[in-house]
């Protein structure tokens, strides 16, 4: 019986709950070796309470890359967020977004979604959308707002800046070519060179 706080969790917290152990589950031991009763055993429920809410390991696995997809848009944000200067601005949340997918666990998650992509592709794709096309539609709208661009020239900027600021260092880290970051993301962009990202923003950003 799953506890917290002296309550009985109940509902949707124990099934965010269960989400949570089993994220750890996922990470630890990969999707093949992960197991129901692992994951019943983490987040000390029943397996028959477990199942009530995700039938298989496949649905389980698809709902914890949307809870990742979900915690990593609600650290990202949006351009405006970060300074009121529209170049200023597109240089942090690139640096933010860079940031975030060089933390040790989304680069985990990321090698594992990947491994799993031929046999799971409605999961590679979700969280593919929730990574990288979710932020891109944020940077899009933003550069359409600020520069006064349509959408397929506000896309084509988006990609272009994201390609050439983020991707390079993303793949390789994923490839170990370079280490991923270890300590958490806090609520400031640190542990980037904002430098080259700024140089290249400011070079591609209308005048």
């Amino acid at each position: 019986m799953v506890r917290e706080g002296g309550a009985q969790l109940r509902g949707d917290q124990l099934r965010r709950h269960i989400l949570w152990a089993a994220k750890e589950v996922f990470l630890e031991t990969g999707y093949e070796r992960a197991s129901m009763d692992a994951v019943a055993t983490r987040a000390g429920t029943s397996k028959r309470s477990l199942y009530a809410h995700f039938e298989n390991k496949d649905k389980l696995f698809l709902a914890v890359l949307d809870l990742v997809g979900e915690l990593y848009l609600d650290k990202l944000r949006t351009p405006d967020a970060y300074a009121a200067e529209p170049s200023e601005a597109v240089t942090l949340f690139c640096g933010r977004f860079l940031q975030l997918m060089v933390w040790e666990p989304q680069v985990r998650t990321t090698r594992l979604t990947m491994t799993e992509a031929e046999r799971q592709p409605a999961s590679a794709f979700a969280y593919f959308e929730a990574m990288y096309g979710a932020t891109r539609e944020r940077l899009a709208e933003y550069l359409s707002s600020q520069y006064g661009l349509d959408g397929p020239a506000a896309d084509a900027l988006a990609e272009d800046l994201v390609g050439r600021t983020v991707l390079p260092r993303v793949f390789r880290t994923l490839f170990g070519v370079e280490e991923a970051v270890a300590a958490a993301p806090g609520p400031a962009v640190g542990d980037v060179d904002l430098i080259p990202i700024r140089r290249i923003v400011v070079e591609a950003l209308p005048d």
